[in-house]
């Protein structure tokens, strides 16, 4: 088996799959805010705030740096578990931006792997208020994952779930083309 066999491209609502965690493209405050961050909020329910604040006081008092993540229970979710990771804002991709979305994928993917996690879904991170180039993402995202997954026996499987046609499209085609290449 390849390890794009092990990757998914899904279209659809993130907060309704039924896997052992999602990936939220939280702010540093994980406090919530607009696109995906909202959505996982809303439909996690009031407890999920209260345990990121936990988290908040007890180990990021000034937030949580981007690049990095760290897990809370999924509450109201399908998902077992919410992994929380903080990506870049774009800044014209002179600012380590390509680092730090890789980093977020891979400590997001190193705490399901430490978990031994069957299934992670992913939004596609900083390309909404981030600005992050959509295409420019999708690869980095997938390279990331692929790379990830050949190195590690968990997560088994990893589903990029993707909200609107364009970006969903554009991660289609990333896919195939790397999956074709075998790029790992």
């Amino acid at each position: 088996m390849s390890v794009w066999d092990r990757i998914e491209i899904a279209r659809g609502d993130i907060t309704t799959f039924e896997v052992d965690a999602i990936v939220n493209a939280a702010n540093s405050s994980l406090m919530g805010g607009g696109g995906v961050d909202g959505a996982i909020h809303r439909a996690a329910g009031p407890q999920l705030k209260e345990e990121l604040k936990q988290i908040r006081k007890e180990q990021y008092p000034d937030g949580l740096p981007p690049g990095q993540a760290v897990i809370t229970k999924g509450y109201n979710l399908p998902a077992k578990y919410v992994i929380h990771t903080v990506g870049p804002i774009w800044r014209g991709g002179t600012h380590n931006e390509d680092e730090i979305l890789a980093n977020a994928y891979r400590n997001s993917l190193k705490i399901a792997s430490e978990r031994k996690f069957e299934t992670v879904a992913f939004p596609s991170i900083s390309t909404g208020a981030y600005r992050f180039p959509v295409e420019r993402a999708a690869k980095i995202a997938l390279k990331t994952i692929a790379d990830f997954l050949s190195q590690n026996e968990y997560p088994k499987k990893v589903i990029m779930v993707l909200y609107d046609e364009p970006t969903y499209e554009v991660y289609k085609r990333t896919y195939e083309e790397l999956s074709r290449e075998q790029i790992v």
